[in-house]
């Protein structure tokens, strides 16, 4: 940290007025004070940040009689580098302390690292796990619940709760057909490999315990009505009229509810109905015919369900909670109750590795056929995100946004729903014929992101490159599009036209106040690793300017003059 880059920093509060989630400031004239622990523990727990001691919050100006070698002494001595025996936290986090000059007095800066996977919760040790475990939301340091204090807990290690048995639950609560299917699907496999009865197969397959009780994985995907006894543990579907949640006090708080209930298999069947009945459906050629398909495919849809359901907390903290599925009219958003598990992050979702905290339970899953059509509910082999990720570009949709907070995850599917009739509307403008669906998703593909290329339109409808180069130079024919480079298309008459997603990344981008990528993802509501190739595009381009190699932790972004 130098002198001019926290003269931008308290630049930008001083026009905020206030802290925010990555700058906490503290006069600590003589004494660092008992907060700062707190916002320590926040900042560990978080995203990081930077402490800046020695500076007025009034006005964010120096402390004229800051004792900068005494509050150093402090400091380091609570992050246990100095004197241990007054280590004030608990898993205390990776920092470097810089002194800064501020207009002729000094300043202590010190930037906090995010505390790794299974180093969290960072806490104040003298108020316990409990009440010193704190997180950054904006400029306030608030305590972590316990359902977030948890998931820090086990995030590496499975709890077990899908092999625990369930209270009041017998054998004759499961449906013995399900029980049937799934004794047949093994019958030939090492499993059942020595098993004299029924009762011994129904406990070497982790549908019963060994004093047969049933475990809470058999009641979840075999029992006839698993809601008798846990009644939250369901997919709850809520239509909203207008883009936000409505307030309590609004007359029309939503325009349709479903609660699916049942074993796990009917649970997602009939959650992907209901939110399948409240979307936008459109006509596309296929072959000599034309078939009705829906704005968000249906195989998205399932995959989203289907991981929230296998990969959801199902420990006793969060049994009260459902897997939430809110429609808007622009989005979908489906919540599940727990945080991400095992070492997995918003950047390495879609990486095709399986991890899931419910082993048990996706044990059974795989071998438990749809209610309806064919396969199973999961496959456990990690293709689920890649499927929806491949599946909404085929469609030229927007990649799924996953965000996650300690103690649940949600995906974001972005509906596009009210552009189906403009966007049906525009391509009748363009090609005066039918088209199919890959040449309806090609030109939607060039429409939204400005140019298409033969590598792009393979990887996003899953097709070979001569069957995407013969379509991009099919519509080159008909004058739909030009050829702009190599192989790179742009619809005729669009000039140099910049992507949408850059334009919304412009648009956040300031010329003064620099961002790193996790606030350029927060403020475009897209994730980390879909931005990095857009925002080294736009830094070619000339368009954006990087404060930093991109090899630094440092690196911020700030928009071209």
């Amino acid at each position: 940290m130098d002198d001019q880059q926290l003269a931008a920093i308290l630049s930008r509060l001083r026009r905020q007025g206030t802290d925010d989630g990555g700058v906490e400031v503290k006069a600590s004239a003589h004494d660092l004070g008992k907060s700062v622990w707190d916002s320590i523990s926040a900042f560990a727990n978080t995203d990081g940040g930077l402490l800046i001691l020695g500076v007025e919050e009034q006005g964010f100006i120096p402390v004229e009689t800051f004792a900068i070698e005494r509050v150093r002494d402090q400091l380091i001595d609570g992050l246990g580098d100095g004197n241990v025996g007054g280590a004030r936290l608990t898993n205390p986090p990776a920092y470097r302390l810089s002194r800064v000059d501020l207009d002729g007095s000094p300043v202590l800066v010190i930037e906090i690292d995010e505390n790794p996977v299974g180093d969290k919760p960072c806490f104040v040790t003298a108020k316990g796990v409990s009440g010193g475990s704190f997180r950054r939301v904006d400029d306030k340091d608030l305590r972590l619940s316990p359902t977030e204090i948890f998931e820090f807990q086990h995030i590496l290690v499975p709890n077990g709760t899908d092999r625990v048995p369930v209270d009041e639950a017998a054998v004759s609560d499961l449906d013995p057909d399900r029980v049937a299917a799934l004794m047949a699907a093994h019958r030939d496999t090492k499993a059942l490999r020595g098993v004299a009865n029924r009762e011994q197969a129904m406990t070497r397959l982790n549908i019963t315990d060994p004093a047969g009780r049933v475990r809470l994985a058999g009641l979840l995907t075999l029992g006839h009505y698993p809601q008798q006894f846990l009644p939250r543990l369901l997919i709850d579907v809520t239509v909203h009229p207008t883009n936000e949640k409505s307030s309590p006090n609004t007359q029309l708080r939503f325009l349709d509810r479903v609660q699916c209930e049942g074993p796990l298999a009917e649970v997602v069947a009939d959650g992907v109905n209901a939110v399948a009945r409240n979307l936008r459906t459109y006509g596309i050629v296929e072959g000599t015919g034309r078939r009705d398909e829906l704005e968000i495919p249906r195989e998205v849809l399932r995959e989203a369900l289907s991981n929230a359901v296998v990969h959801r907390e199902y420990h006793p903290l969060f049994q009260g909670q459902p897997v939430m599925v809110d429609i808007f009219p622009d989005r979908i958003v489906v919540t599940s109750p727990g945080g991400l598990w095992g070492g997995k992050t918003l950047d390495t979702m879609g990486d095709g590795v399986s991890r899931c905290r419910n082993q048990t339970l996706l044990q059974i899953l795989r071998d438990v056929p749809l209610s309806v059509g064919s396969g199973a509910v999961v496959e456990g082999q990690g293709s689920g995100v890649p499927l929806m990720i491949h599946q909404m570009e085929a469609h030229a949709l927007d990649r799924p946004v996953f965000r996650a907070t300690p103690d649940q995850v949600s995906v974001e599917l972005r509906r596009h729903g009210a552009e189906v009739p403009e966007h049906r509307a525009w391509l009748r403008s363009v090609v005066d014929r039918d088209l199919t669906s890959h040449e309806d998703s090609a030109l939607v593909f060039a429409r939204r992101h400005g140019h298409i290329t033969v590598q792009l339109l393979q990887e996003a409808l899953q097709i070979d490159s001569d069957e995407a180069r013969a379509m991009l130079r099919g519509f080159l024919g008909e004058g739909v599009l030009r050829l702009q480079g190599p192989e790179d298309y742009v619809l005729a008459g669009d000039g140099d036209a910049i992507p949408r997603g850059d334009l919304d990344i412009l648009d956040v981008l300031s010329e003064s106040e620099p961002l790193d990528i996790h606030a350029v993802a927060a403020a475009t509501r897209r994730s980390v690793g879909s931005l990095r190739p857009a925002l080294r595009r736009l830094v070619e381009q000339g368009r954006v300017r990087p404060t930093a190699p991109p090899s630094s932790k440092n690196r911020r972004y700030l928009r071209s003059d």
